[in-house]
């Protein structure tokens, strides 16, 4: 199965960089010192006209897996279709670290049958295999995750357990080091997200292009 790779964009810079490097999708957002926020109207126009590849944009208002202001948010989500967005990523968790179900599904049913990735508040709940088996009923198509909240080094042993499920497409991230990538492939998994690892001049600075050729043929060789 040839793999997938999902990079970070900030940006319509990035977008253009990010495709000649040979990524297959993209996620945008805003605010990666919160761990990634809801991008701006303006941003997420001009990323659309910079770009043919599939964009996942970012639902998220805090720092928090918790939603600050779910009625925005859906207001936000609406507005951001109007403007041409067709794919999104978020994802919620009860004060307990459950899955915020209440949450995801009116997102989901704003959304109307687009597609969506539950991101990686999936490495916080308490339990997540099962976690994971929820998520099917919500309608994402894509689960991200690392495993663990410290990230893929660490979460390993979780990520082959995803893998072995039926339900959502399992997206690997989380500070995704190149020397896992053919040990997850072999446990059967096939998509990679990657942030910094292809921005080494830290989150200030625009993506690299070889660095995000590099991560696309490590991903689909």
């Amino acid at each position: 199965m040839t793999g997938l790779l999902e990079v970070i964009a900030l940006d319509a810079a990035d977008a253009e960089i990010a495709q000649a490097g040979g990524a297959d999708r993209l996620e945008l957002v805003a605010d990666m010192a919160l761990d990634g926020l809801t991008p701006s109207p303006e941003v997420v126009r001009d990323v659309l006209g910079a770009t043919d590849l599939p964009v996942r944009i970012m639902l998220r208002d805090n720092g928090s897996f918790a939603p600050g202001d779910l009625h925005k948010l859906r207001g936000d989500a609406l507005r951001l279709v109007d403007l041409g967005a067709r794919e999104f990523v978020f994802g919620f968790l009860t004060p307990d670290n459950e899955i915020d179900s209440v949450a995801c599904r009116l997102l989901a049913e704003d959304l109307q049958g687009l597609r969506w990735t539950f991101h990686r508040a999936i490495d916080r709940t308490r339990n997540q295999l099962r976690a994971y088996d929820q998520l099917s009923a919500l309608g994402c198509d894509t689960v991200l995750a690392g495993g663990h909240p410290d990230g893929v080094a660490a979460g390993l042993p979780v990520l082959r357990e995803f893998a072995k499920r039926s339900g959502p497409d399992l997206l690997a991230g989380g500070g995704l080091r190149r020397e896992q990538v053919a040990g997850l492939r072999a446990d059967g998994v096939f998509a990679f997200h990657v942030g910094s690892a292809v921005r080494p001049g830290g989150w200030s600075s625009s993506l690299d292009v070889d660095a995000v050729r590099e991560w696309a043929a490590l991903v689909k060789d």
